[in-house]
């Protein structure tokens, strides 16, 4: 796991933030969430908001996990992933139209 989160791995740093909370080291379990935010992980910058929100993250730290989640998202866009989302939800939309069109003629059998 540390050598993931060593290697650049957003969500073993944030499973090392998650083992640092449980054993109460909170300073060290959210730098792991802040770097998990800069990485683009999005449950480590809600964790972080909390904190900040709680009073346990500074206003700068937030702000900085904040900008390089940011930045972290935006670099992984393309115009060939938001086709292939688009693409992939036409799918999913075809599916469930199609799975109720099944249970629809297996009710309407049943009369």
């Amino acid at each position: 796991l540390e050598e993931a989160a060593i290697g650049g791995h957003p969500y073993a740093r944030h499973n090392l933030g998650c083992r640092e909370w449980e054993n109460g080291r909170m300073d060290r379990a959210i730098k792991h969430y802040i770097i998990a935010a800069k990485l683009g992980h999005d449950r480590s910058l809600e964790v972080v908001k909390k904190n900040y929100t709680n009073g346990y993250v500074s206003k700068e730290d937030f702000a900085a996990a904040l900008r390089a989640h940011q930045a972290a998202v935006d670099a992984t866009k393309s115009p060939q992933r938001e086709a292939a989302e688009l693409a992939r939800e036409e799918l999913e939309k075809i599916k469930r139209h199609r799975e109720r069109e099944v249970v629809a003629g297996n009710l309407s059998s049943l009369s």
